[in-house]
């Protein structure tokens, strides 16, 4: 297949075959609506304009899947999809967009934290970074809260087809030792070229089996 997600060389099979995709719904508030279920979550989290649409389309090869925003910071709410009838995605709000106002900043910090801290069926959280960006400091509070509530939380560094190969090597590099993780944790991503479609799916697959494999609490 081509397009976002890449080329499929033949006879490797997809980790990550997509059979089926529902809309959930939003949840807009704290304490607002949220789709009742009983499958593992897996959150999808960066600041704005990093690239988180464009990489759900790729991981689910939809094109227009996650609606890509020529606007960063619009969407308010967290969006639940169910994936394949075994587990549900969940889209956060990006944070830390300069043009948005520190009142609607103030809103979606708890929306979204509450979600992280009051979600018993989510199974582990991808945090987004542009490879081309430092990490700010919103990025690191996620990775500090993610590792206070003991959260699985997988590393992706988008957009690496605008870097040479020695270059993205280098910037991993530093990316992680800016956040203390080895750079063997971070997952490089294009979704232009579909680079790290694979690797992002095994391993979402492999926070899901985790979570369905783990005795009840």
């Amino acid at each position: 297949m081509s397009g976002a997600a890449g080329a499929r060389p033949k006879g490797v099979p997809d980790p990550l075959p997509i059979r089926s995709l529902e809309f959930l719904g939003p949840m807009a508030t704290t304490d607002g609506w949220r789709p009742e279920h009983t499958l593992p979550e897996v959150a999808f989290a960066g600041r704005s304009n990093v690239g988180k649409s464009s990489l759900l389309n790729a991981l689910v090869r939809r094109k227009a899947f996650a609606r890509v925003s020529k606007t960063p910071g619009r969407t308010r709410e967290i969006n639940f999809f169910g994936v394949n009838g075994t587990f549900v995605l969940v889209d956060l709000p990006g944070y830390g967009y300069a043009r948005i106002s520190k009142e609607r900043q103030a809103e979606w910090k708890p929306l979204i934290e509450g979600f992280l801290r009051g979600s018993p069926r989510l199974a582990g959280v991808v945090l987004l970074l542009d490879v081309r960006r430092d990490a700010t400091d919103d990025d690191k509070l996620m990775l500090d809260m993610l590792a206070e509530i003991e959260m699985p939380t997988l590393v992706c560094v988008t957009k690496v087809d605008k870097l040479s190969a020695t270059a993205l090597s280098a910037r991993i590099r530093e990316l992680s030792g800016s956040l203390a993780l080895d750079p063997e944790q971070v997952i490089p991503f294009s979704a232009v070229t579909g680079v790290g479609r694979d690797a992002l799916a095994t391993a979402v697959v492999s926070l899901v089996e985790q979570a369905s494999a783990a005795p009840e609490a």
